[in-house]
Formats: C-alpha cells, structure tokens, sequence
C-alpha cells in the first residue's frame, strides 16, 4: 500500500500513455514509474530507509514530482514544500519536520548552505534539475522491497502548515489514509468512466493540485502541469491540452472573469473546473458560471482533511434549469460520501439546525495527528471527531454555511496565513511596539493580510519596510498587503486585542 499505486497500475495497463506533460517536456507512466524505482533505489544505496523523511523544493514540473514518488515508492516520508515560502521559514520547517534528505531545484542553489545552516540533520541535498542524472548513475529500474515498504500504518507525507501560535505543524497522513483519500477523490475528478481525465494542475503541487494529480494517475489519466501561473498560459493551455478538469482558486477565477475579451475565448473540452480554497463572491461566481457553463464544483476541507469534508457538485448550483439561490450558493456544499459532519458546540454536542457551532468531521481520510504534538493532536481530536477551528451552521437542506473562523485564520490567495506567524515578524522590526494582524476582504485575494501597527514612543514606523520584511521572511502570500499605524490598539478588560473591533473598523470603512 503506497500512494505510487497507482502509477504502477498505469504503468502496467498503458505504459505508453502519456502521463504528465510540463510545456514541452512530456513523460509516460512506464518512464514515470522507472524514474520512481530509480530514485527510490539510489535512496537506498546512499543509505536512506523506510521512515527517514524527505523533503522536495520545487516549482511546478516533472522532475520534482518524480522525487515525490520516488520518496514515497522507498518508503520514506514526503515533506512537501511550498516554493513561494521565504528561505528562512523552509529552513525552519526542514528542521521542525526532521527532513533527512532534501531534492532541491537549482534556482535554490544559492540557499543551500543556509538551508544546511537552519536544519543540520539533512544529510544529503541533490539539485535534481542539473544533478539528477549523475546522482542516479546506473541504478536500476526496478521496485524496491523490504521491511517498512508499504506498511498501511508507516507515515506516507507530512504536510507543512502553521498552527495559531505562528509555529509550523507537519500534518502526518499514514499509507492507508493516502490511498483512501487519493481513491475517494479519484472518483470525483473523474467525470467520464470511459475517457481518461486530462487534468491541468496550476496551483503548486504541494497543494491540492498534487493531490489531485495522484488521483488522475491513479484513473489512468493526464497531467498537464504549468510551470508558472500566468493567466495567457493559463487559458492557452486549456485549449492546447484539451483540458478536462482543472482546479483554480477564486483569485484566479476573479482575474480571468475579468480579463478583457475573455468571452470571445472557448473551452470546449472543459467539463470541470473545481474551485475552493477560500469562500468565492457570488457576483464573480455568476460570471463564471457565465464563461465557463455548468461545470463548476466546490470543494471544502483543511490540510488535515483534504478536499472531501463537502462538496457542492455543478448540478446543485442549479435548480430547475435557473441559478440556484443564493442561500445554497453562499454554502460550502453537502458532506462528501465518505465524510461525517456535525456543527458541534463548545460543550461536544451537536447542535440543532440552523445554529451556529464548530464544523467537526469524521472519516478514514483525517489526518494521523500533528507531528511530535500529541498536545494540539488531543486538542483537534477531542470527542472523536476532528475540530476544523471553523464555525458555522447547517440549513434546512443539509448544506453546510461557513460563517467565520474560531482561530484567526486569514485565506489569501487560496493560501492559509495565520495571524501570529505574521504577527512575531512584524514586532521584530524596529520602532514597532504592538501589531494586530487581519484578513480584510479583498476583491483580488478574498483576503488581503492587512496589519495594523502601533509605534513605540517617539519613534516612527515605515510601512514599505515592514512589507519587505516579513515578504524576505515569510513570503510574498503572508506580507501584508496593506500597513496601517494606529495610535492604540482596542482591548477588552482583560488587556486582550479586540480584533473583531479592528474588523469593524475596516468594514465601516469601506474597505
């Protein structure tokens, strides 16, 4: 039981068939899988084993999706990491998540040292765009076998996030959760039992991408994976590929709506396109709709429960041939086949329709736990049931609204950013005393990370430094779009920030 499966099957019943495309460069499912063994054999040869972790930093494209699969055929454990991340915070997440191995493309070659520097237990790095096949030699193209390879109940992939105290977590799924949900997905990506899905991943494949990507191998499909997310390539390789399904965020969706003369343009192979990561306007949900027809999809979950916590398929925006209203259009769909939902309130029990709680989840396809954690593990897992931190209700027809967020969580750009990670960086820079972080709506990014700022005495702020700050530390995705400087921040009787008054401000505003 490993997540390359799939691949293996592909492998075995069209070995010719195209399986992952990057611009020019195109890969069969026989030379995907013998690029897998390979990597996997040499990582035994230089002395990794079942259980050690290793970690890959790359763009979009085939070779850092085949280090992918060869960590997981040897039974190592996948670290994925986002290439828009600052150095600095992958170097703290490599040591966090105890990373042994790191395959690296060489636009990060210049970090290398400091990586080594921040996360000392990396035994060996390899920039596999330029050394790959050097490295690999003469190893074979043949599976790897032995004690640990395959164990449903061994660690498959810790994905990376960040926890309200601004620290990185590692969300473990074991072998048997990632084929279950990998599976389960699989059938929801595939539309047509008959035809092949030619699925075009243009979010990184560290996300939700990549997770469908395994899943449309795993149906014996087609990736078609885009280097970089420019809107032109975006569009022109939907029509080049004959793109089926894809899945975009509501930024994308909002500046391709928006393009001019984008209802000339003609998507006639499109059959999906699924669309979440962050609550989606209505407005530009309509004009969508418009361009593309009825095929759209919504999809909710949280790194810990992918993608399959609910679902809104394209026939439920619709009734009776109209637009469905907005009640039903504003929600995060129905709980998925293979999820158990209830709205839970703050004493464990399920509260009635229509009242507001925390939206809570079963199913083979929650996480393991939070890595070396069992504290936050207990704390989200508590009652049986795993604690998204989101509040909301379910309606008279079953379809679950999201209303707000327990924990402070920000959704920018179809990324999560909390609060307190931005928050430590900011208080960091000189001449700034206290400092609240906010997600203000945002027609662009659904959320745009805006902070406010409180001077120490007699000294000055300067906005454009802390935004080049925390963008050098923590990424482009977790700057704050916007900096304001305050006199006071407002707090309750206790001394705590009121940041539901900072939001009100904003929204009196205007903003």
């Amino acid at each position: 039981m490993r997540p390359t499966d799939g691949l293996d099957r592909g492998a075995h019943e069209h070995p010719d068939q195209i399986a992952l495309i990057c611009g020019e460069e195109s890969i069969t499912y026989v030379q995907l899988r013998d690029l897998s063994c390979r990597i996997a054999q040499t990582l035994g040869v230089h002395g990794f084993r079942p259980g050690d972790h290793g970690a890959v930093l790359a763009p979009n494209d085939i070779d850092g999706f085949a280090c992918a699969l060869g960590l997981m055929r040897a039974g190592l454990t996948w670290i994925p990491l986002n290439p828009y991340d600052a150095i600095p915070q992958v170097g703290q997440l490599l040591q966090r998540l105890d990373a042994d191995v790191l395959f690296l493309h060489s636009a990060y070659r210049e970090h290398t040292d400091a990586l080594s520097e921040a996360a000392p237990g990396i035994r060996e790095m390899i920039i596999y765009d330029t050394d790959l096949d050097s490295w690999l030699g003469d190893a074979p193209a043949e599976d790897v076998s032995g004690p640990g390879i395959g164990d449903p109940d061994a660690i498959a992939a810790i994905y990376p996030t960040s926890g309200t105290t601004g620290l990185p977590r590692g969300v473990m799924h074991d072998n048997r959760r990632f084929a279950f949900f990998i599976s389960a997905l699989s059938q929801q990506v595939q539309y047509d039992a008959d035809q092949p899905t030619v699925f075009l991943a243009a979010a990184p494949l560290t996300h939700v991408s990549g997770r469908i990507a395994l899943a449309t191998l795993y149906r014996g499909g087609t990736v078609v994976i885009l280097h970089r997310p420019a809107l032109d390539t975006l569009l022109d390789t939907l029509e080049r590929h004959r793109v089926d399904t894809t899945m975009l965020p509501p930024t994308v969706l909002y500046a391709i709506v928006d393009m001019p003369g984008i209802e000339q343009r003609r998507f006639p192979a499109l059959r999906q396109l699924i669309y979440g990561a962050a609550p989606m306007r209505l407005d530009k949900l309509e004009q969508a709709l418009k361009l593309f027809g009825p095929i759209m999809r919504q999809g909710y979950g949280q790194t810990e429960a992918p993608m399959l916590i609910t679902a809104l398929p394209a026939e439920e925006h619709f009734v009776d041939g109209k637009l469905a209203p907005e009640q039903r259009l504003s929600s995060i769909g129905r709980p998925t086949s293979v999820s158990t939902v209830a709205i839970l309130g703050d004493d464990g029990h399920e509260l009635a329709q229509g009242e507001v709680g925390e939206i809570c989840v079963r199913g083979e396809f929650v996480m393991v736990g939070y890595y070396k954690d069992p504290e936050a593990t207990a704390e989200v897992s508590r009652g049986g049931w795993h604690h998204t931190g989101d509040a909301g209700y379910i309606d008279a027809e079953g379809y679950i609204h999201l209303v707000d967020r327990k924990k402070d969580l920000i959704i920018s750009g179809g990324f999560n950013v909390y609060p307190a990670e931005v928050e430590r960086v900011i208080g960091a820079v000189p001449g700034v005393a206290e400092v609240a972080v906010i997600g203000v709506p945002d027609q662009r990014w659904g959320e745009a990370v805006t902070a406010v700022v409180v001077a120490k005495p007699g000294q000055t702020v300067d906005e454009q430094q802390i935004i080049d700050h925390t963008k050098a530390t923590l990424g482009s995705v977790k700057a704050p779009k916007h900096v304001d400087v305050w006199d006071v921040l407002p707090r309750n009787a206790t001394g705590k920030v009121l940041k539901r008054a900072i939001r009100e401000h904003y929204e009196q505003a205007g903003a």
